[in-house]
């Protein structure tokens, strides 16, 4: 053995480790993939032989790649790795994509990076059968990416509408409209708008022509059901205040400063996520002002969060978990069609609503 050892420079193989110990290829390579069907003596010294050369096993990648599935998920995002942590509608679709997997035995891979070509080379390197997409900033570049691995893959319909692509989303319209519509008809007629993106990278008060020239049309769609319903209710939609944020806090925060700062202050905040009403219920007590006494605020996803606040959040619930779930069935099971689901919504009233305060 020593004399196999002496001068070697290329890695130990297998039909190294199979040669010193006296066996087949096909004996040695059991040892380590189907213990059960070797015989112990010969297992022991087959294991004993690659100790000593320091061999610790085929490399799982390349016997993954051989079989064509490496039986785990992808999923990514354009935002750091700890969106995945941090963000409470993240943590719940991450539960339902989850779920999936662990029925089927299959891993997942979290693949983001802020850096565009951190996030190529992460894309490009992933070793999964397929990509979940969270498009919520982005969109465009995950799925150019993406494409260019020729995987399946399905976007989170965040705001990203393109017809050849595999996604799941929510009727925003609807949900919207559902916000608006309880506001209203507790009598309240000056709003704000806390919105997402219309497009990358972008904060501050969106124009009519940055919403008309929206790439996430999932925005667009959740400010059009906002818009259509207090229309409804003789509400001058072009005196409403949309403040675009990048969905955290220091963005938020700075929406709310310059919403506040404007002429009268709107008595009704419709908030297109969640995370930015629950910045906003800390945001306004800070300021001395009551929620809903001052200020009415409805969310938009149904995150758990929202019913532990003080007061616990009006919010359009999304099926967050069950989009999650379906998300990864339609990478494990692929088909090789395109698929695209539009799911409802349930309006949730809690305490974070409330009449509109008296002149």
């Amino acid at each position: 053995m020593a004399s196999l050892l002496e001068g070697q420079t290329r890695p130990i193989r297998l039909a190294d480790i199979a040669k010193a110990a006296g066996v087949s290829h096909g004996t040695a390579s059991n040892v380590f993939s189907r213990p059960e069907i070797v015989r112990a003596e010969v297992r022991e010294r087959v294991k004993a032989v690659a100790e000593q050369m320091g061999y610790a096993g085929p490399d799982p990648k390349g016997r993954l790649l051989r079989a064509g599935k490496v039986n785990a998920i992808g999923v990514a995002t354009t935002e750091p790795l700890s969106y995945f942590f941090d963000d409470p509608f993240a943590r719940v679709m991450m539960a339902g994509i989850s779920e999936a997997c662990d029925a089927t035995g299959a891993g997942i891979a979290l693949v983001s990076a802020a850096n565009q070509e951190k996030l190529a080379w992460n894309i490009r390197s992933a070793l999964v059968d397929g990509f979940v997409l969270f498009c919520i900033e982005g969109g465009s570049r995950l799925v150019d990416l993406t494409r260019e691995r020729k995987l399946p893959f399905v976007a989170l319909e965040l705001g990203f509408q393109d017809e050849t692509v595999s996604a799941i989303g929510v009727d925003n319209v609807a949900g919207a409209k559902l916000a608006a519509r309880h506001l209203a008809e507790l009598g309240h007629r000056r709003f704000a708008v806390l919105s997402l993106g219309f497009a990358d990278n972008r904060t501050g008060f969106a124009t009519p022509d940055v919403v008309r020239s929206a790439v996430y049309t999932g925005t667009r769609d959740r400010l059009a059901g906002y818009f259509e319903e207090l229309s409804r209710f003789g509400i001058d939609t072009a005196t409403i205040p949309v403040y675009e944020t990048e969905n955290e806090e220091k963005s938020t925060r700075a929406g709310l400063e310059a919403i506040f700062a404007r002429g009268e202050p709107p008595t009704a905040i419709l908030a297109m996520s969640d995370r930015m009403a629950l910045i906003a219920i800390d945001w306004l007590r800070a300021k001395g002002l009551d929620v809903p006494g001052d200020v009415s605020i409805v969310g938009f996803d149904g995150v758990p969060d929202g019913a532990l606040s003080t007061p616990p959040l009006t919010t359009v619930a999304q099926p967050i978990t069950e989009i999650g779930r379906r998300a990864a069935r339609m990478i494990l099971d692929h088909d090789g069609a395109v698929r695209r689901e539009t799911m409802g919504v349930e309006f949730v009233v809690r305490g974070s609503t409330g009449p509109a305060p008296k002149a």
